[in-house]
């Protein structure tokens, strides 16, 4: 269940974008020089081709026309021996193909009926043999002049074929290893801070010798900070021993004294209950403020749910349903995963009670699909109204007067949200139907 406000969107990674990016431009650049070849290349080339055909069709004209017919035949003769150059008469029902088959053949043909006059016909096949024929007139009779097409192609089809390939295949090569050189600082930066958010901080060092400035510099900086909250984490730790030593150790003295001194049952039943609550209240602010690392290992979710309504099993204002599979393993840490249980169901025990009975009936139950597991503890309580549903896990907030207690410190929510996030899950909720709140805990599943 997505959270409302939040967009799907698809990613990109960087490497693939400047890949895209690269190719784009190098793919284009090969398509920009191929045309410019053709402009500068192909149409002169074409051009010269069909003066040479013309020239060979005009003296093949001239040298028959002048020439007796004992001359004529050995003319023909020395031709298509020496030149490779084939003369025969053209006949009405030959049957040929145009030489057009791509733009430079077709500028051929052109080029070659603007100059032989407009009764030329080039053709790529003749009855059924391929070659380069060029048909013309001599004296009202119509012949047929045959050569080889290598004559006049550019480069083969072949070879430009391997040519244009070699090029992009070079182009698309070389914007991967760019992309890549370009990507991989990136890359590492947000492994680092990864590791640095799940708080181990002894792996995030990045290279501080690398030649790119601008990366060296995003490097160093990057480590320094990374010592910093190394430092900051440490102070933290101690502080949060200290503060657990120096304030419970007052309050158990008091509860002691408390019970020695105080004569009144009714009034030392209340001052037990105050120190009880300061005690909470302490625990709720430490457990808030604990570090994030997290041991993750197979867990057995019935079991730990079981033992979180077990502890709560004295509260006669508490019932609860338990149905999950026995099986059924997620990867957590057994006791955070319990913390969060006990934080749901307490939570649902102070404001999940119905107004007819005053008993709150809780409903635990999970499902697996796929990859993950969602746990839900869904009561039947009032809930919560729409506009506050996003708000209840952020810290020391409070909803409306059905589900707020003065005795709360605001926190209990926003433990499980962030006890959740440690173990790399995902706590939601949302409102039940038929009333009451529902809470969805959704934690990898183990195979």
């Amino acid at each position: 269940m997505a959270r409302p406000g939040l967009k799907l969107q698809v990613g990109l990674s960087l490497f693939w974008r400047t890949f895209v990016m690269l190719a784009g431009l190098l793919i284009g650049s090969i398509v920009l020089w191929q045309q410019t070849f053709k402009a500068l290349e192909l149409e002169p080339r074409a051009i010269q081709s069909a003066k040479q055909i013309a020239s060979l069709v005009n003296l093949t004209r001239a040298a028959l026309v002048y020439a007796d017919a004992i001359a004529r035949v050995s003319l023909i003769k020395a031709l298509a021996d020496q030149e490779g150059l084939g003369i025969t008469p053209r006949e009405p029902g030959d049957r040929y193909t145009r030489f057009a088959h791509d733009h430079f053949s077709e500028r051929i043909s052109i080029e070659l009926t603007n100059t032989l006059g407009p009764g030329t016909v080039v053709a790529s096949e003749v009855n059924g043999e391929a070659g380069l024929w060029v048909g013309f007139n001599i004296e009202g009779d119509d012949y047929w002049l045959f050569t080889d097409p290598e004559r006049i192609g550019p480069l083969g089809s072949k070879t430009w074929l391997i040519w244009l390939t070699g090029a992009v295949g070079l182009s698309l090569a070389g914007a991967a290893l760019m992309a890549r050189y370009i990507n991989r600082p990136l890359k590492q930066l947000s492994l680092a801070a990864n590791r640095l958010r799940d708080g181990d901080f002894a792996a995030v060092r990045l290279d501080e010798s690398t030649l790119t400035t601008e990366i060296r510099q995003v490097n160093v900086r990057f480590n320094r900070m990374a010592d910093q909250l190394s430092k900051l984490e440490q102070d933290r730790a101690v502080m949060l021993a200290g503060i657990s030593h120096d304030l419970r150790t007052p309050l158990a003295r008091l509860r002691l004294e408390t019970e020695l001194s105080v004569a009144d049952e009714e009034t030392r039943q209340h001052m037990n209950a105050d120190i009880a609550q300061l005690d909470a209240v302490i625990g709720k602010f430490l457990d808030y403020a604990r570090p994030d690392a997290t041991a993750l290992k197979p867990v057995a979710l019935k079991e730990v749910v079981d033992a979180a309504a077990v502890a709560l099993r004295d509260h006669t204002d508490l019932v609860i349903t338990v149905e999950i599979p026995p099986q059924l393993q997620v990867q957590a840490d057994a006791v955070e995963l319990s913390r969060v249980v006990t934080n749901l169901l307490e939570n649902a025990r102070r404001y999940g009670a119905t107004a007819t009975t005053g008993i709150a009936e809780v409903e635990v139950s999970a499902k697996a699909k796929d990859h993950a597991v969602q746990l839900s503890v869904r009561d039947h309580g009032p809930g919560v109204p729409a506009g506050v549903l996003d708000e209840l896990t952020k810290p020391f907030f409070r909803g409306d007067a059905a589900r707020t207690s003065a005795t709360g410190t605001g926190l209990g929510l926003a433990i499980v949200d962030k006890s959740v996030a440690r173990m790399g899950g995902r706590f939601e909720l949302a409102h039940a139907p038929g009333g009451g709140l529902a809470a969805h805990i959704t934690l990898k599943k183990v195979r």
